[in-house]
């Protein structure tokens, strides 16, 4: 798997078939993107919210954030 970097601890992978794979493994579905280093990259799950929420249910901690991702930001 190539992963490129993690965002809020979930991998960013150049494929959207590893994407979906981890999605897979960690009990999400779907894919989205992300714009890192001028490279359309793949999350598993359908949002950011879900990767990190199965993140959080697979470590057993908890988040509190109101901020917002962007497809498209710096990431």
């Amino acid at each position: 798997m190539s992963v490129l970097t993690t965002i809020g601890g979930v991998p960013l992978f150049s494929t959207s078939g590893e994407a979906q794979s981890w999605a897979q493994s960690n009990g999400v579905t779907g894919v989205h993107t992300h714009l890192f280093q001028g490279q359309t990259g793949y999350m598993g799950g359908s949002s950011h919210a879900a990767a990190v929420s199965s993140i959080n249910t697979n470590t057993g901690t908890t988040t509190s954030s109101t901020s917002s991702t962007s497809n498209t930001g710096g990431y």
